[in-house]
């Protein structure tokens, strides 16, 4: 099994939570149209100022989904 990888989109500003949120809704949009094998999203809110938005992508896809998306950070995704 290959390793999966945290992207991760930062919102910072009073409307960072709602920005996450809504960015959310164009990653689950993305996964769909890419058909890839993962379904993982989500947003938190850090604090009032930060929040973000991410997905999870299998170690095989990332390169190209960061080339496409442009994501601001990754990690890798423990459950």
């Amino acid at each position: 099994m290959s390793r999966r990888i945290k992207l991760i989109w930062d919102f910072r500003g009073p409307a960072g939570t709602k920005t996450a949120e809504h960015h959310e809704i164009h990653l689950k949009e993305f996964i769909e149209a890419e058909k890839l094998p993962l379904n993982i999203t989500g947003f938190e809110t850090l604090h009032e100022m930060h929040a973000i938005a991410f997905m999870v992508v299998e170690e095989e896809n990332m390169i190209a989904v960061r080339d496409a998306l442009k994501p601001h950070r990754g990690e890798i995704w423990e459950e």
